[in-house]
């Protein structure tokens, strides 16, 4: 009877209810795979019958009439959405890691990519992030405005020489080169406190622009050695890296000791805090600003694994970024590699 008492009944209903989700999930996911195969289809026949043909944009938009005719209650056939079909087969049909991805994610954001991203590699990157990360559009969107993509790739670490093969390539992409905090209430003049603080108080847009894959462990995290105190700034937990990562936040410009004193914390970790089944910890010193000679200088004899960053508070892209990025060949390598499910 309905308000009777059912002995276990509530793990039941919770069950069922995580039964149909995941259904409506699967069921979303053949839906967009579905519809990007079609869209996929008819870009490669626009395309096809273009180059045979010799068929103009008027070809296109007739088309598009014709089809929305045909199909009045169906989206997706105007001259415009026609033109992003035979874009994005133009686009993929050629490289062997894009066409695999086409059905991976929404055709919104196929467009997206295909709009503000103007090189293979590059949507490449966002392509498998949305897909790994389950970006929304507006995510998407906030990360190519903010160019994630170069920041990952011309990072500073130590990895190569201190992250064990199998999680390298991952581990590469948990380091930005530089974050952007233009989400914090802050002047050009602040402490150190306050730039903690005041990521405290937006932890969640804090982890967003971390990368999408760290849990917040806690802030001023207290360790004793031998009777002493330390703290550090902020501890992460890195999920698919199953790690611990220490986050020190400097106002000023990089400097050598840093590297020292954030060994010392993550040997702590190590020993003290590190479960059995977690790799070894990471650290992430962010700074206002940073000389890259220094910094390689300063990580080239750390034994543990150490990235440096620096952080805005305004959003900025120096244009000088497209001549640091790493060969095509290593940028191959670290998104087969680092993003892979």
């Amino acid at each position: 009877m309905p308000g009777m008492p059912v002995k276990n009944y509530g793990a039941l209903l919770a069950e069922i209810k995580s039964r149909v989700r995941a259904a409506q999930y699967t069921a979303l996911r053949a839906v967009n795979r579905e519809l990007v195969g079609l869209y996929w289809d008819i870009g490669r026949l626009i395309v096809e019958r273009q180059k045979r043909e010799a068929w103009g944009r008027s070809v296109v938009e007739r088309l598009a009439a014709d089809l929305r005719a045909e199909f009045p209650g169906v989206r997706g056939f105007s001259a415009q959405n026609l033109w992003y079909m035979r874009q994005v087969y133009g686009a993929y049909c050629g490289s062997a890691n894009l066409q695999p991805l086409v059905g991976e994610i929404g055709w919104a954001k196929h467009i997206l990519i295909i709009s503000r991203c103007g090189e293979g590699q590059e949507r490449e990157f966002y392509i498998r992030m949305t897909r790994k990360y389950g970006w929304t559009k507006a995510v998407l969107a906030l990360n190519i405005e903010a160019g994630t993509y170069h920041k990952y790739l011309r990072n500073q670490t130590n990895f190569d020489a201190a992250v064990p093969d199998k999680v390298r390539q991952q581990a590469k992409l948990a380091v930005k080169d530089e974050y952007a905090f233009d989400f914090l209430e802050l002047g050009e003049e602040h402490s150190e406190r306050e730039l903690e603080s005041a990521l405290m108080r937006k932890v969640g847009r804090f982890l967003a622009e971390m990368g999408g894959a760290f849990t917040f462990a806690g802030s001023q995290f207290r360790l004793e050695i031998e009777g002493q105190e330390y703290f550090i700034d902020i501890l992460l937990y890195h999920r698919h890296l199953k790690c611990l990562v220490a986050v020190e936040l400097k106002v000023g410009e990089f400097l050598p000791e840093y590297v020292g004193k954030m060994q010392f914390y993550l040997a702590a970790l190590d020993d003290l805090v590190r479960r059995p089944d977690e790799n070894p910890s990471i650290g992430i010193l962010i700074c206002k600003s940073k000389k890259r000679t220094i910094v390689e200088y300063s990580l080239r004899e750390s034994r543990k694994p150490i990235g440096v960053s620096t952080y805005k508070l305004f959003k900025a892209l120096p244009g000088e970024l497209k001549t640091q990025l790493p060969s095509p060949e290593q940028v191959s390598l670290l998104l087969e590699e680092g993003l892979m499910e």
